[in-house]
């Protein structure tokens, strides 16, 4: 069978050959012959429509590169300023920092705390610890 007669085949036409070679090899009862029918149908049919579209990436309220400062992050959902993002996103969009950055296309190393605030954070912590620097 050429490549063009192969195209030209219809859902029916594949079914049945689909299910003569099977039952050639497989004892069968009428329910599952009728089973069987339906299955390598239904199957053939959501393979013939093609892989859905994939879904577009959103576009984002500011340009990625703009979205990280020394003093904020602005996020990418909403366009507002957040010292850190990660209570924000699980708030209002009950999403993950990961689910976030797959969303958007970051790397992991995508900061969820604006780096000055973190700076700052970790010097009070390690007063309080005692730690002198």
């Amino acid at each position: 069978m050429s490549t063009a007669e192969r195209e030209n085949l219809t859902t029916a036409e594949i079914t049945r050959s689909v299910v003569k070679s099977y039952v050639s090899f497989n004892k069968l009862s009428a329910e599952g012959l009728v089973a069987i029918v339906q299955e390598v149908h239904n199957t053939l049919e959501r393979l013939s429509a093609g892989a859905p579209e994939p879904e577009p990436r959103p576009e984002p309220a500011v340009p990625i590169e703009a979205s990280v400062t020394d003093e904020y992050l602005i996020c990418l959902e909403d366009g507002k300023k957040y010292k850190s993002l990660k209570r924000h996103l699980a708030a209002h969009y009950k999403m993950t920092p990961q689910q976030y950055r797959d969303k958007w296309g970051l790397p992991p190393s995508y900061p969820m705390v604006a780096p000055n605030y973190s700076a700052t954070r970790a010097m009070l912590a390690r007063r309080a610890a005692g730690v002198n620097e």
